[in-house]
């Protein structure tokens, strides 16, 4: 009795390599984790992981991006210290910055969809500055919104004073984490100009 098995394909190539894709980004993002100063204005610190968020959505588009920071969440949830100053655990993710955490993956999803324009994955080059940076406001809104919100139930602090601490101490740090995922995503288009 014989059985060839190499012509068995029990998942496909391309879903293998999104799979590696999505959790190249999920580490890539707990190594962003790791650089991160305080933030004089918000006890939360300030840290690339949003950088991370950003790249994912840009060059994984929706589906994989979303799937990336799934990912990401999962494996800081189980014990690897890949959130902010190399915390992990589930209290992580019920703390005061547990909202930011929760919006990754859907923030991942809509910078991949506004970028690539739906669900399927698109170059993204020839997108333009304009529509990446739009994509990346987005998805800076809906982690705003998921921080905000868990600052003011974790910490019992008004709306008003969450969205002081929680988004507005940090947008000149967000502007700079757009400009570092534009760089990182039209470098080559740059470099070949």
């Amino acid at each position: 009795m014989s059985t060839d098995t190499a012509s068995v394909e029990l998942v496909g190539e391309e879903t293998v390599e999104n799979v590696a894709r999505a959790a190249l980004l999920a580490a890539l993002t707990g190594a962003f984790a790791y650089v991160s100063f305080p933030n004089p204005f918000s006890p939360a610190p300030v840290s690339l992981q949003v950088l991370g968020v950003f790249l994912a959505g840009i060059l994984l588009g929706p589906v994989w991006g979303g799937v990336s920071m799934a990912l990401y969440l999962v494996a800081g949830a189980v014990g690897a210290p890949i959130f902010a100053g190399g915390s992990a655990g589930v209290g992580a993710l019920l703390g005061p910055t547990g909202g930011y955490l929760w919006s990754y993956p859907v923030a991942a999803f809509a910078i991949g969809a506004v970028v690539h324009g739906g669900l399927r994955l698109r170059n993204p080059v020839p997108r333009g500055i304009p529509r990446l940076v739009g994509a990346m406001v987005v998805g800076t809104v809906v982690i705003y919104a998921f921080g905000v919100v868990g600052f003011s139930l974790v910490l019992n602090m008004t709306l008003k004073k969450a969205f002081l601490t929680a988004a507005v101490a940090f947008v000149p740090a967000e502007a700079f984490k757009m400009a570092a995922a534009i760089g990182v995503v039209r470098s080559d288009q740059i470099a070949a100009e």
